[in-house]
């Protein structure tokens, strides 16, 4: 069993550090990197850089106004910065070197790629405490701790769903990935926590594209399986779009569509939709839960995915750094975890037994906020 699957701690708890000693430092208000804006916040108050994937994508944009609540509340001076698209390493770069050269206390960051780890260890050698929000970086010791969602859980969900629905029928999958020139971990785990929860064995759980391609699946009633194979999207609609169409160029009788997020989720049924599939055809599942997302599955666009709370993570990201500094002490990881769990549910209005879920219309009071 990976630790993916173990019992997870739900409790936000603080353990007191030897080694943590960041003592008057000074935040800076002001333009952050890479076009970002500061919140406003006394000039002597503790300095914190938020740094996001991108500006595109409404589940940073929660993510950022969650952190400016938490940081107008808290008195914190909050620099917001993005990079240009998804996957954009450089522009992280810059931002975080500009944390170290504004003496902040701490970054937030949600990682664009493996590039970005050495501009954050050089952060952390300055005295910055960083934590990662929703990607666990590989290794995960590369930031102090990350608040996440445990994304293979979250594939879990929607495959085991998938399985059940599916009653035995033969499953034609196709998988629109994040990327296809990098590998990072929230999308390596989703793609492979699916598969997973399908009962489709896997081959690495961290590469994305390595299992078999014909076999049977053992979720639900079990079934046949064909992979058609894996498509990246950037996370962007668009993204999804082309991806789809390239699935049903290589296989039109696809009958499942995994997808990394719901912005491809949206891609991929327009895609569908001008292929004259109708949504009793096939079935898409995904995550995120955004309330975009959950008003799509509430339209049958999406019929199932797993909800994250990006507000939270950036609430409780600011909270640590501003805990660190007034006491010394600094957060922990979930039972049997790297990371600290912040949680997912699925989402569908057509629940299976075995499989615990919430409709959309409670979906809808929570979405991106928090359980």
């Amino acid at each position: 069993m990976t630790n993916h699957m173990k019992a997870k701690r739900s409790a936000f708890t603080f353990a007191a550090v030897s080694a943590v000693a960041i003592l008057g430092l000074t935040g800076c208000a002001g333009s952050g990197a890479a076009g970002g804006s500061s919140a406003d916040a006394d000039a002597d108050g503790i300095g914190v850089s938020l740094i996001v994937k991108t500006n595109s994508n409404p589940f940073f944009v929660a993510m950022q106004e969650g952190a400016q609540a938490a940081a107008e509340e808290s008195g914190v001076n909050l620099t917001l910065a993005a990079g240009k698209e998804d996957g954009d390493e450089d522009t992280q770069i810059q931002a975080i070197e500009a944390a170290i050269s504004k003496g902040d206390a701490g970054i937030l960051i949600t990682p664009n790629g493996p590039a970005v780890l050495d501009a954050v260890q050089k952060a952390r050698d300055a005295g910055l405490f960083v934590i990662a929000l929703d990607t666990v970086p590989d290794p995960a010791d590369a930031v102090d701790i990350t608040f996440a969602t445990d994304n293979f859980l979250a594939g879990q969900y929607i495959g085991q769903w998938t399985a059940e629905t599916l009653a035995g029928e033969d499953a034609v999958i196709g998988l629109i990935d994040l990327f296809d020139d990098k590998a990072v971990s929230v999308d390596y785990n989703r793609d492979q926590g699916f598969l997973d929860g399908m009962g489709i064995d896997l081959a690495d759980e961290t590469v994305n594209g390595d299992e078999e391609s014909t076999g049977t699946y053992s979720g639900g009633q079990g079934g046949s399986y064909t992979i058609v194979g894996n498509e990246a999207s950037q996370g962007a609609e668009d993204g999804g779009r082309t991806a789809m169409e390239n699935l049903l160029a290589k296989n039109p009788d696809i009958n499942v569509v995994y997808t990394i997020n719901e912005p491809a989720a949206y891609g991929a049924h327009q895609a569908l939709e001008a292929a004259g599939k109708s949504p009793e055809d096939v079935i898409v599942v995904s995550i995120d839960g955004g309330c975009a997302g959950v008003g799509q599955v509430a339209d049958g666009i999406i019929d199932a995915t797993s909800q994250q709370y990006p507000v939270k993570m950036a609430e409780l990201g600011v909270e640590a750094i501003v805990q660190l500094v007034e006491t010394g002490t600094a957060p922990e990881t979930s039972d049997g975890l790297d990371f600290f769990n912040t949680g997912v549910a699925l989402v569908t209005d057509s629940p299976v037994d075995g499989v615990e879920s919430i409709d959309t219309a409670e979906a809808a009071e929570i979405c991106w906020g928090g359980e």
